[in-house]
């Protein structure tokens, strides 16, 4: 089943005032008419190089910046054509993991606040939940906020603790458990273990491969590295330069890479020793 229809996006941002008064400098395609489809259930690794668009097109498709010209669906809903009542629903089908976990995360709230927020902001179920949650239910909340912990990893103590408290894997864990918060069917991963070591990296990359089959999640999954996407992904888009230059699965674009680019990106990914 079609869940994101990405068709002809662009993003134009224009570039600042000359210091020496000489106006616009002109502009940068950040996207350029990019068309992409997502099945529910699958993982579409995103992958190319530092400022070839890739976080940009992950901010456009859950409209967290604007684009300037094109069109996005999600489960048929005309993401562009949404009001803010409407879009406000549909953000809880739709989360992101960014990359920086710990500029993820407010320093001055403890775990089990950052992960309940999300509940308290987006009201799922009855409309009296979120009011349950910030008067009535502190027992409900905390073992919704228990719950989500176990599934990335991480005990029940840590809902009691800031974020300063944990090691770069361990914030990212509780920055996707908030993404989880709400259950989302959709989740943008914006280079999420680039900021992480290679052997945390790896753990967070297996967590996200079994909460996408106990949640059912779909992936969005953004990054530079190919061995990552190669990994993680059923499809894979390669981006160069805002546009998208091959798309496949990823054992066609890994084992007879079609562009001149994607044959550049696996020559120079380094060849695992055994």
């Amino acid at each position: 089943m079609l869940l994101v229809e990405i068709r002809n996006l662009t993003k134009v941002f224009p570039l600042g005032e000359s210091i020496f008064g000489g106006g616009a400098k002109g502009e940068v395609r950040a996207v350029d008419d990019v068309s992409l489809d997502i099945q529910a259930g699958e993982t579409l690794g995103l992958v190319g190089e530092s400022g070839s668009g890739k976080s940009t097109l992950g901010r456009l498709v859950l409209r967290l910046i604007e684009p300037t010209s094109g069109g996005i669906r999600f489960d048929g809903y005309d993401l562009l054509a949404a009001s803010h009542g409407e879009m406000r629903s549909l953000r809880r089908d739709m989360q992101i993991i960014f990359q920086d976990p710990f500029g993820s995360l407010d320093p001055r709230m403890r775990v089990e606040d950052l992960i309940a927020e999300p509940l308290i902001i987006h009201e799922p179920g009855a409309p009296s939940f979120s009011r349950f949650l910030r008067k009535g239910g502190p027992r409900v909340r905390h073992a919704r906020v228990a719950e989500l912990l176990k599934a990335v990893g991480l005990d029940e103590s840590a809902a009691r603790r800031f974020p300063h408290e944990f090691s770069g894997g361990q914030r990212q864990r509780i920055v996707i458990a908030r993404a989880l918060a709400l259950r989302p069917r959709f989740i943008v991963a914006d280079e999420p273990v680039s900021a992480l070591d290679v052997s945390v990296g790896a753990q967070i990359v297996n967590l996200l491969a079994q909460l996408q089959r106990e949640f059912g999640l779909t992936y969005l999954f953004i990054s530079h590295s190919m061995p990552v996407v190669r990994y993680l992904a059923t499809r894979i888009a390669v981006m160069y330069r805002g546009k998208i230059v091959e798309v496949g699965p990823t054992r066609q674009i890994t084992e007879s890479p079609q562009h001149p680019y994607t044959q550049s990106l696996l020559a120079a990914t380094p060849e695992v020793v055994a």
